[in-house]
């Protein structure tokens, strides 16, 4: 087994001990093991241990790497995490099933434009799931920039003015603390803005909440997460030099 493999183990046990001491249902949190600066051989590893479901902040990195997987037979799920350039967005759409970093109205207009041109162009319908990219830690950290510009864009998703964007839920970056009372702040705030989001708006489905990482994630499932980003934890330290 490899070293990968054995991370992945023991996170997913660690994931399922924090479920029962949260008294959630067994299997209602997912694992995205976050491959940034990793080769493809580390995901094919992560892969080879049952490990489906990754995620991506550099696009151009990831378009070579998922298309080399892709090449060799395998068929991940590929999420796009991190701050996305309107630029960039032309091949986010088409090499992945979901943008998580959605922050503002001018992306997800540049996401419709790119899903119905590939629409177009394929004569297969591209719809891509999105979450709202909340800000609820760091000043540093991307996300709305006011509840106002939020419940904009939210309210014109329900009126199917973004026809090729289904709304998924929300994601958010706890601040980077050893304060656990912050962090759970930051997600307990997410938690509640689910909850007022699905009442306002029933049409819309808010069910995905990702948040937590390789260092609070237990902390994020006792809040409520749905989706844990963990890179470290699996991959180790990054080769930022590459």
């Amino acid at each position: 087994m490899s070293d990968i493999a054995k991370n992945i183990a023991e996170i997913k046990e660690k994931i399922a001990f924090s479920e029962k001491k949260a008294g959630r249902k067994a299997g209602s949190v997912k694992l995205m093991a976050v491959s940034k600066f990793h080769p493809a051989e580390s995901v094919i590893d992560a892969i080879n241990a049952g490990q489906n479901l990754f995620g991506e902040n550099r696009v151009q990195e990831a378009s070579a790497k998922f298309e080399q997987l892709r090449s060799q037979g395998f068929n991940p799920e590929l999420h796009i995490i991190g701050s996305l350039q309107r630029n960039k967005v032309k091949e986010a759409v088409r090499i992945a099933s979901c943008i998580e970093s959605v922050d503002r109205i001018e992306l997800m207009q540049e996401i419709e434009k790119q899903c119905a041109r590939y629409s177009e162009e394929s004569g297969a319908e591209k719809k891509i799931e999105i979450l709202f990219e909340i800000h609820t830690g760091e000043d540093s950290k991307s996300g709305f920039e006011s509840n106002d510009l939020l419940l904009d864009a939210v309210s014109r998703c329900a009126s199917g003015e973004f026809p090729h964007l289904v709304v998924k839920g929300l994601m958010t970056m706890a601040p980077n603390t050893t304060d656990e009372s912050l962090i759970r702040a930051s997600f307990r705030t997410l938690k509640k803005l689910q909850g007022e989001l699905s009442s306002q708006y029933p049409s819309l489905s808010f069910d995905e909440l990702s948040m937590g990482m390789s260092n609070d994630y237990p902390i994020a499932i006792e809040e409520g997460s749905t989706i844990v980003r963990v890179g470290t934890a699996i991959f180790g330290e990054r080769d930022y030099s590459k």
